[in-house]
Order: C-alpha cells, then sequence, then structure tokens
C-alpha cells in the first residue's frame, strides 16, 4: 500500500482491492499543494479499469480539493475503459452535493452515499 501524510489527513492506494482511500480533513493550498495526491490519483488510474475513491472518512475538502476531484474524474471519463466508483458517506455533510456534481463530468460514475 502507498500512501501519503500531512496535516490531518492521510492519502493511501492499494493496488491489491484497487481502492484509493483518502481520510481527514484536507486543507492544501492549490493545485501545487494537492499534487502529490493527484499523482497518486493518477497512478491509481493508470495501474487499474475498475478503480474505488473511498472518501467515507473525509471530513472536510476545501475548493482545490475539489478540482483535484473533477481533474481525476475527467482523467478517467477520457479512459473510457476505467470503470470508477466513488463511496462516500451521508454523514458528511459536504459530501452529498458535491460528489453529486462529479456525476455531471462522468455520467457513467458509480456513486454509492452510505
Amino acid at each position: 500500500m502507498k500512501s501519503l501524510e500531512g496535516d490531518g489527513y492521510r492519502a493511501a492506494y492499494d493496488r491489491e482491492r484497487g481502492c484509493v482511500f483518502l481520510e481527514g480533513s484536507l486543507r492544501l493550498n492549490g493545485l501545487t499543494e494537492y499534487a502529490p495526491i493527484s499523482a497518486l490519483l493518477d497512478e491509481a488510474l493508470e495501474g487499474s479499469d475498475r478503480l474505488e475513491l473511498n472518501l467515507t472518512r473525509l471530513e472536510f475538502l476545501n475548493s482545490s480539493g475539489i478540482a483535484t476531484l473533477s481533474k481525476f474524474v475527467i482523467n478517467a471519463r477520457n479512459r473510457k475503459t476505467c470503470i470508477l466508483t466513488i463511496r462516500g458517506s451521508n454523514a458528511v455533510p459536504w459530501q452529498g452535493k458535491s460528489l453529486n456534481n462529479l456525476k455531471r463530468l462522468m455520467p457513467s460514475l458509480e456513486l454509492v452515499l452510505e
């Protein structure tokens, strides 16, 4: 498992399960600071035709983080062969609205809110 940790957050890619986990609170400044997370997402995308992004334990994501996720979803859509599932939580207020907007970028996206 490859992982990144920072102030209040953890990002991990489990290649065996085909799953990326984002946990905690992501409050990085701008796309430049999100570059390592973006690289982890891109690496996961290259490694599989079926990928899950698990956000159930991601309590906060700022606008730069949402832009990073949007870019990732567009990259997945452009691959045309990728089956992408995003798993979120109804208990985390920002996720319902923000994650639903990602389906506009990739209509085939499977969104699971628990």
